[in-house]
């Protein structure tokens, strides 16, 4: 498509669209995620830095996971790992989430924040982030699709084959655009659900499953090499965990909010003193 945005005069320094649109991605998803922190009482700065420092730490694990699946190309010749071709690469996603979701459990701690509700306001970002991360692998030809006849195929530029690989003349399946507006309604629909939540880290939740499915079905259609386990591609072997966990946690986390509200039929405890009107209100009922 387009991989090079432009060359900076007299250094041959070339500004690349994919790490171009990373940075819009992670720009827009740490601004929403701020926005979504303050709507909840959380501290502005505390959640800041740790989105941040989790940013750091899914480039490291994305990195990480991309020199497992394809291991083969760097075994002969180890310090390939090292290469700015790999530096360069945006690496495997889910690698990023997890070494992201790691660290961010560490950092909450430190801060002594509640997790649950520092993702539930992270998640929204996490998927705009997402959105234009994929358009990125679009401009620059990788994470590419199985050849197709239908209306939707694209044929990448010669240049981009150089780059990425990929196949060149062929009309192929636009996953990467598939990803994208997937992971742009994933993102209103989170947003729409951060306010309407029921249980602290529902959101999280919801996206973990919600991405799950949609990497999953998306994996059908890609054709690049993406390392496999059985007759699974290793994103849909990782995709299938993440969606036993969430829907195991979901329950967990809706049982345990529910234990915690009054029951019906109890009497009503003893009025407490009205809140300051100056104090936000919270968005849920603490849990226990």
């Amino acid at each position: 498509m387009f991989p090079e945005l432009f060359e900076v005069p007299g250094t041959g320094f070339t500004i690349n669209t994919y790490g171009a649109l990373l940075a819009i991605g992670f720009l827009s998803g740490t601004w929403l995620a701020g926005r979504f922190a303050a709507q909840d009482g959380l501290p502005r700065s505390a959640t800041l830095d740790i989105v941040i420092y989790s940013l750091i730490a899914s480039l490291i694990g994305s990195r990480l996971l991309l020199v497992v699946v394809e291991w083969e190309a760097f075994r002969h010749d180890w310090r390939q790992v090292f290469s700015l071709d790999v530096l360069r690469s945006g690496g495997v996603f889910y690698g990023g989430l997890l070494a992201a979701l790691l660290a961010s459990v560490a950092l909450t701690r430190w801060q002594r924040l509640d997790w649950w509700r520092v993702a539930d306001a992270c998640a929204p970002g996490i998927a705009l982030g997402q959105c234009f991360g994929r358009l990125g692998c679009f401009a620059a030809g990788c994470c590419w699709g199985r050849p197709t006849t239908a209306w939707c195929g694209v044929r990448f530029s010669e240049r981009g084959h150089e780059l990425t690989g990929v196949p060149y003349g062929v009309a192929l399946h636009p996953t990467q655009l598939y990803e994208s507006f997937a992971t742009l309604a994933l993102c209103l629909g989170l947003s729409w659900l951060f306010r309407r939540r029921r249980f602290r880290g529902q959101v999280i939740l919801a996206y973990l499953l919600g991405y799950a499915v949609i990497r999953f079905a998306i994996e059908i259609w890609r054709d690049d090499p993406r390392g496999a386990v059985g007759p699974l591609s290793t994103s849909q072997f990782i995709a299938l965990g993440c969606a036993a966990f969430a829907a195991a946690a979901w329950l967990a986390r809706r049982r345990a909010a529910g234990i915690a509200q009054e029951p019906p039929d109890q009497a009503p405890a003893e009025a407490t003193p009205a809140a300051s009107p100056t104090s936000p209100a919270p968005l849920l009922p603490p849990e226990s």
